[in-house]
């Protein structure tokens, strides 16, 4: 006689009675034996933590498989939805890990090579920010520089103030850090500018560590002005707040405008904390080489701590980044000259769609566009799914997961205007017949 007995508190009792059982029932102990294993392999399972269940999906690749089946089936997709540019390498990096004779592929010092950080930090005082190497950590990614400065200066629940839309992998950097973002909505009738420094100090408690900006803004392409830089560097002095800015994008800056780099500002040593990366400056996105920066003794230590524990960042990649740093000027000219045009294209070809409203974006190579749907999750889908014009479909970023605030961003996405012009020309015309269908 087998007995399951259960309990809906989470306990599950499992009781097996054998009554002088003769040996020729030996098959059936076997069976109830695997009864059993079902039971417990059912009801009492060990669980993934409360964090994980919380941890957002990408926006920009969970609809990946969606767009796998597509290629499948012969559609050729212009992929919009991934900041992966399509400039080439420069070829320094390229031949500097190429010709490497290295007998022994070792680990690098913990804050990253002392020549890549030397290199580094003479790149950064041509810029005016008077660094030394000892300021510098370097870190597997910008991803990686987050994550060290949310561990360095903040415990579980305390909180962090991000303009959004952000960039989406703050949510899961905080998530992993046990932070809570305070999200201050922009809007992009104003092309996501910096709200009013009021709406900021109605969010700060006794539990708020930072502000947190992208700049230039990663979805939005925003590039914060002289003005908005000098409120928020008044606001965290005041409530003595650290101010982290991710600078990934900072060569691409538009229409005459300059970038303010938050290490160029007197007066804010011991709250700057600056992310920084190759990936889009060089097109090095798979070398996986950022740096945390910060003239903060104290913060510098304790991001030091999270630097060892992973031992080094990456030797070749830091081979690769330090030579990039030979890049000459011509190849950012073109470069910024490409992004323009680009820009330029698509900001004009979105516009002539009907009910599409679309941001300016005065840096990096993204731009956030309003749809006439009410939930982009669904027709990036759909796009991918069920619509093709000539054997062609786009694939985008749904918005919504750009935004803290639930609900926020439903009817947005973010696109990249990282394909060749003419890609981008046939990408747009695939919306505007895609919308055309869908609303039909």
């Amino acid at each position: 006689m087998l007995l399951i007995n259960t309990t809906n508190n989470d306990k599950t009792f499992i009781t097996l009675n054998i009554l002088k059982a003769p040996k020729h029932l030996s098959k059936s102990f076997a069976y109830a034996s695997s009864i059993v294993t079902f039971a417990f392999q059912k009801f009492i399972m060990p669980k993934i933590s409360e964090k994980g269940i919380q941890m957002p999906s990408s926006p920009v690749r969970k609809l990946v498989p969606f767009a796998e089946a597509a290629k499948a089936r012969g559609i050729h997709i212009y992929q919009l939805n991934i900041g992966q540019p399509d400039i080439k390498t420069p070829e320094q990096a390229i031949n500097a890990v190429k010709n490497t004779d290295m007998e022994v592929l070792a680990y690098s010092h913990s804050a990253g090579n002392q020549s890549y950080r030397d290199i580094l930090a003479a790149y950064y005082n041509k810029i005016n920010m008077n660094l030394t190497s000892e300021d510098i950590i370097v870190s597997t990614g910008g991803s990686e520089a987050l994550l060290f400065a949310m561990g360095s200066i903040c415990d579980y629940g305390d909180e962090v103030i991000i303009p959004e839309p952000f960039y989406a992998n703050y949510n899961g950097f905080a998530t992993a850090s046990g932070v809570i973002v305070k999200p201050i909505s922009t809007r992009i009738e104003n092309n996501f500018a910096l709200p009013a420094i009021s709406e900021f100090e109605k969010l700060i408690t006794d539990r708020t560590k930072a502000i947190l900006i992208c700049n230039p803004g990663n979805p939005t392409g925003y590039l914060y002005t002289q003005d908005e830089m000098d409120q928020l560097t008044d606001l965290v002095k005041k409530h003595d707040l650290f101010l982290l800015s991710d600078e990934v994008y900072r060569e691409f800056a538009y229409d005459g405008r300059k970038h303010l780099s938050i290490m160029n500002i007197a007066g804010l040593e011991e709250h700057a904390i600056m992310i920084d990366s190759v990936s889009k400056r060089y097109s090095m996105c798979g070398a996986r080489i950022g740096c945390l920066i910060s003239k903060n003794k104290e913060v510098l230590a304790t991001a030091m701590k999270f630097a060892q524990a992973r031992l080094s960042p990456p030797t070749f990649a830091q081979i690769a980044a330090e030579a990039a740093l030979d890049t000459p000027q011509e190849y950012f000219d073109e470069v910024i000259s490409e992004y323009i045009e680009r820009r330029d294209i698509l900001i004009a070809d979105l516009k002539k769609i009907k009910g599409v409203e679309v941001a300016n974006p005065g840096g990096a190579f993204y731009c956030v566009a309003q749809l006439p749907v009410k939930d982009t999750d669904i027709f990036a889908q759909w796009m991918l799914e069920n619509f093709e014009l000539d054997g062609e479909t786009i694939m985008v970023a749904p918005a919504a997961g750009f935004y803290s605030t639930p609900g926020k961003g439903k009817n947005q996405i973010r696109i990249a205007y990282v394909l060749e012009k003419e890609s981008l020309k046939k990408a747009v015309r695939i919306l505007d017949e895609a919308l055309k269908a869908y609303n039909a």
